[in-house]
């Protein structure tokens, strides 16, 4: 692949793989709650963090030492497609009737092979500017800025497209529609450029030839409270992705709320977030080489704490509403912050042969233990509130979960270091 076009290729790669996600993720609570299913939504939230406890690690070691990584990619996308097609196809044969155990099956399997991606899409990204002579601090974020984009566009088209008279976003339509970008970028995948594997190289011990080296970064201490805090903060991740159109639907319950742009068009509403998130991308260079690590991440903690905050004293109408758009302005900080810059830290700070299993690990614990534990958690706190049967406790949990975020940004700001990098 020649240089000029590597940007474009990998515009592309990043557009896609998060238009499959971005046709679903942030409506899935409200179909969910169509259907019957309100109190299920944290097990479907909770999966995407169960499978990322082992996928994307087992899939970065299979990329590490065996399989390069576009190809895994592949592969991964191909399964994930054609799983969430199939729920799709399931709900859309099932009717009235759909059954909680067939989706939530189906929904499983292709979020067990969509989350790996989302840190192999990294890995394919960082190897492609390094051939190409390219600084991937400096060149990547522009480029994963269109990954957002095609984020947004999936949840506009989600919130507006309309398919026999019902929008994408009550409907099972957008199953379908995530399964088939899935199943593009599959296709696309293979024309990246090769990434590298280790075959040949003689493993030492047992976690070497099992491919778990990245697992050793544990055993540095500021690495291991990263780890740990990355955790503890990614628990907050999938919060809003499982509960804020949810809550914003739940108004629909007050006559003089139901017809307002906030309760219509939720799922637009909340693109905001992406559309934050787009521009605050294009600090990261700037924020990683003026602040570190570090102070980077706190600014993400502190920022989850006014997306929340400003959920609970929001409301659909003016002036209340205008919370939820700083609710979302913020969350790109918040997101940006902590998700791209904490990948770019361990792509700077471990060495070549464990990259993709180090990313593989800021995946689990992340997205994978932290998503989990959070979602399970956030659930019973909406449950415990009774918002489904109460909608004015919504505020309460809203007010919870800021008071947990602050308490991560204080312990963190305690206890964390910043390790010096790695030159290897």
């Amino acid at each position: 692949m020649k240089n000029q076009n590597i940007t474009v290729r990998l515009i592309v790669l990043n557009f896609l793989e998060f238009a499959v996600w971005g046709a679903y993720l942030t409506s899935l609570g409200r179909f969910l709650g169509n259907i019957g299913l309100g109190p299920q939504i944290k097990w479907f939230f909770a999966m995407q963090g169960i499978v990322s406890i082992f996928m994307p690690a087992l899939m970065g070691i299979l990329a590490d030492r065996h399989m390069q990584a576009q190809k895994v990619l592949s592969m991964c996308q191909g399964f994930a497609g054609l799983f969430m097609c199939g729920a799709g196809f399931y709900c859309m044969q099932a009717g009235a009737g759909i059954q909680f155990a067939p989706l939530f099956a189906l929904y499983s399997l292709s979020v067990a092979f969509f989350m790996p991606t989302i840190a192999l899409v990294n890995s394919v990204a960082y190897n492609a500017l390094e051939l190409a002579g390219k600084d991937p601090v400096k060149d990547f974020p522009p480029i994963r800025v269109f990954g957002t984009v095609g984020f947004i566009i999936s949840m506009l088209a989600t919130n507006f497209v309309k398919i026999g008279g019902v929008a994408m976003q009550d409907s099972y339509t957008q199953l379908i529609s995530s399964g088939i970008l899935s199943l593009v970028l599959c296709a696309y995948a293979l024309t990246m450029p090769a990434c590298p594997t280790n075959k040949s190289a003689a493993p030492q011990n047992l976690l070497e030839s099992l491919g778990l080296n990245a697992f050793t970064l544990f055993k540095e201490k500021q690495f291991a409270i990263f780890f740990i805090f990355s955790m503890l903060l990614g628990a907050s991740l999938q919060i809003t992705n499982g509960y804020a159109n949810t809550f914003l639907g739940s108004f629909a319950a007050d006559p003089t709320l139901a017809d307002t742009f906030a309760v219509k068009n939720s799922n637009a509403l909340i693109s905001l977030s992406q559309l934050s998130e787009t521009l605050c991308i294009l600090l990261i260079p700037f924020a990683m080489k003026k602040f570190g690590i570090k102070k980077v991440m706190l600014i993400a903690m502190f920022a989850w704490v006014f997306r929340f905050g400003f959920f609970g004293l929001g409301k659909p109408d003016m002036p209340g509403v205008l919370l939820f758009v700083l609710s979302c302005i913020v969350y790109g900080v918040a997101f940006d912050f902590f998700n791209i810059s904490g990948s770019l830290f361990v792509n700077e700070n471990t060495d070549k042969n464990i990259r993709s299993s180090a990313q593989g690990l800021f995946m689990l614990m992340t997205n994978g233990l932290g998503a989990s534990i959070g979602t399970l958690a956030a659930g019973a706190v909406v449950e415990k509130c009774g918002c489904f049967e109460n909608p004015a406790a919504w505020p309460t949990a809203w007010y919870i979960f800021a008071g947990y975020a602050l308490v991560v940004g204080i312990l963190f700001a305690i206890l964390f270091k910043d390790p010096q990098k790695k030159n290897a």
